[in-house]
């Protein structure tokens, strides 16, 4: 019997039970039937497998090229399909913004029509106009993920190429915006720019443009990066404005603030602050501090200051103590603060240990405390007229000193407090007490102003109501002082420009000195129009700078160049400074022209060899001995910039010529040469 025979038999319900007495023929047949449905199952799989390696991949393949020509065939001509599909099996994954709900139905229509398609799965939405027009890029641990909308005339591959080089090569962009109208102009600049800042945020951070407005937020990659970050965004994209900017500093392992005292009475903060405006409050407090105003910021924002430590208090504590020293360094470094310098004074010290062991801010311990003395040098004395207080800092050397000053300035104050902050301390000049009676008359003049006394030097600065009062103080104080002291005066009248300090004269004219000087054409010793600005320049500055002095020295022609005919020195200076000697100085008119021959011939006058009176020409010498030589070249050229200076306002003593025989390199050009004051 074969195995087959067992199909033959008629269907039943049930099968009863097995009986002894049954041929063994029966047992044989319903095995067979068993093993038949399982030698069935090999080629089933056979059928599946066939299918899934070869007739799905070649239905998805026809199916992703003929939705593909869909989606270009409804898209506008030249311009990337808003369609986009995926085939996935007899499925066909639809994404995009169509232009209007009747396009994307056709489409859907085309799509759900072709041979194979099982059915379409979306959304597929419709453009329309976002008001406010949002996109938000946003960093994770493996790329960055865009959000919101972005302009229906840019196509989502379009714009991931203009983006692309904004990322760090290897960055996933994953753009899941939705094509919208009402996007901002130059939006593309603007989402360039807003990604490459995205750089410098640790996972997490984003950065939005809503309109024209940008906001970033999160947490910077390392200090470097938030300091590029928010150097960056002090120029924002054009039509641009910033929003909300709020960015976490970066942690650090090594938190630590140091105050230091160089010599001079200023203060350099360095190290870590917590945030901006801890910065801004530490500033204020350490101005206040400073003897002489200057402050030398280089912290860096980050986090790591242990949480038991308050930042506000700490800051505070450290200037205080700085405070407290002539030179040297307060760090805070491990919760320890540690000072290492010379002391103030010598009962600066005992301050010191007592601020230490009595008004330590919580979270910080005692470090390690190396302290010296020394006689005071500079000795400083400060007096500070502000609109509601006069304020004294600095030393004195004696109760005695101390009274007359008060003395001097309580007559003169009706409605100011007067705050005594001086300490007692030796090494002051034997007049220090002359020049403080002297001062006090001067300061209460004035709406607003500051004495600052170094040994015996005296620096008066502020405001005055009326000229006269102005005047009268810089003519009166000098003569005031005691012998052997030096005033500097730079009082203002509302209107009038304010006189720089020294130290901001020598810093403007460095800058306005940068590069090679005037450069004359071979052979000529005759100002073109194009050195007219820069010398102007000049002369504005030397107007606020009354301690300016130059000398000026000309250069030589090329070396091997051909020899040129010595230019007659009467026509020397091409000049419209001479057009302008009744017009306010330092504004020169856009179509002023040079005139040919200025009145004013400084440079004609050096030149041209005196002429002898003949009733009293020594006839033992030749006429030819009494007579100067001509001026060289580069002189000639040194003495027509000399005199276009004075013309433009410099004074005569503001500006020399250097000697005869001394020259430049051609290339380096005429050169002005600050003289440092004796």
């Amino acid at each position: 019997m074969w195995c087959g025979e067992g199909e033959r038999e008629p269907r039943r319900i049930a099968l009863p039970l097995p009986d002894p007495d049954v041929p063994a023929a029966f047992d044989f047949r319903d095995r067979c039937r068993r093993i038949g449905w399982a030698a069935g199952l090999p080629g089933l799989a056979l059928i599946f497998a066939a299918s899934a390696f070869w007739v799905t991949p070649r239905l998805e393949t026809r199916l992703a090229r003929e939705a593909d020509a869909v989606a270009r065939s409804v898209a506008e001509p030249g311009a990337e399909p808003w369609l986009r599909v995926t085939a996935e099996g007899r499925d066909l994954v639809v994404t995009g913004e169509a232009p209007d709900a009747g396009t994307r139905d056709a489409a859907h229509d085309r799509l759900a029509r072709l041979d194979g398609v099982r059915r379409l799965v979306g959304p597929v939405g419709v453009v329309e106009l976002a008001a406010p027009f949002v996109w938000v890029a946003t960093r994770t641990q493996d790329g960055v993920d865009l959000t919101g909308s972005r302009p229906a005339e840019i196509g989502a591959g379009a714009l991931a190429e203009r983006l692309t080089p904004a990322l760090e090569p290897g960055t996933a962009l994953r753009d899941r915006t939705r094509a919208a109208l009402g996007a901002p102009p130059d939006f593309s600049a603007a989402a360039t720019y807003a990604l490459a800042r995205l750089r410098a945020l640790a996972p997490g951070g984003r950065v939005m443009l809503e309109d024209l407005r940008l906001s970033v937020s999160g947490e910077a990659a390392s200090v470097a990066d938030e300091e590029a970050l928010r150097a960056a965004l002090a120029a924002p994209p054009v039509g641009y404005t910033l929003g909300q900017v709020e960015i976490a500093p970066a942690a650090v392992a090594d938190f630590r603030f140091v105050v230091t005292r160089p010599p001079g009475g200023g203060l350099d903060l360095s190290g870590y602050v917590v945030s901006e405006a801890a910065r801004t409050a530490i500033r204020e407090q350490a101005a206040q501090i400073s003897e002489t105003g200057r402050i030398e910021d280089r912290t860096r924002t980050a986090r790591g200051l242990p949480s038991e430590i308050d930042p506000a208090a700490m800051a505070r504590f450290a200037l205080q103590l700085a405070g407290l020293m002539q030179e040297g360094s307060v760090t805070v470094a491990d919760s320890a603060i540690s000072l290492n310098g010379i002391a103030l004074d010598a009962q600066a010290i005992p301050e010191i240990e007592a601020l230490i062991g009595d008004a330590i801010p919580a979270g910080l311990k005692r470090g390690g405390i190396t302290l010296g003395t020394r006689p005071l040098s500079p000795y400083r004395v400060g007096l500070r007229r502000e609109a509601d207080a006069v304020t004294l800092t600095g030393h004195l050397p004696d109760v005695a000193t101390r009274e007359a000053l008060l003395g001097a300035l309580r007559p003169r104050l009706f409605r100011e407090r007067l705050v005594d902050r001086t300490r007692l301390g030796q090494g002051a000049p034997d007049t220090l007490a002359r020049a403080l009676t002297a001062v006090a008359a001067p300061l209460a003049l004035l709406v607003r102003g500051e004495v600052r006394i170094a040994d015996r030097t005296v620096i008066l600065s502020g405001e005055s109501l009326y000229p006269q009062t102005a005047r009268r103080i810089r003519e009166d104080l000098p003569a005031a002082l005691p012998e052997g002291w030096r005033a500097e005066i730079a009082v203002t009248v509302p209107g009038e420009i304010p006189a720089r300090t020294p130290d901001s004269c020598a810093q403007a004219l460095d800058s306005s000195l940068k590069g090679p000087g005037p450069v004359f054409a071979p052979g000529s010793a005759t100002l073109k129009p194009a050195f007219y600005p820069g010398l102007d320049a000049l002369a504005g500055l030397a107007r606020t700078c009354p301690s300016l002095r130059l000398t000026v020295t000309g250069h030589a022609d090329p070396a091997g160049g051909a020899p040129a005919p010595r230019p007659a020195v009467d026509a020397a200076v091409e000049s419209t400074a001479s057009l302008e000697a009744g017009k306010p100085q330092g504004a020169r008119p856009a179509d002023a022209k040079p005139a040919s021959k200025p009145p004013v011939k400084a440079a004609t006058k050096k030149a041209e060899p005196a002429k002898p009176d003949p009733a009293k020409t020594d006839p033992a010498k030749p006429e030819s001995a009494k007579a100067e030589p001509a001026p060289d070249l580069p002189q000639q050229r040194a003495l027509v910039v000399a005199e276009y200076l004075l013309q433009a306002g410099l004074r005569p003593e503001q500006v020399a010529v250097a000697p005869p025989g001394t020259a430049r390199p051609a290339d380096q050009g005429v050169g002005l040469t600050p003289v440092a004051r004796p």
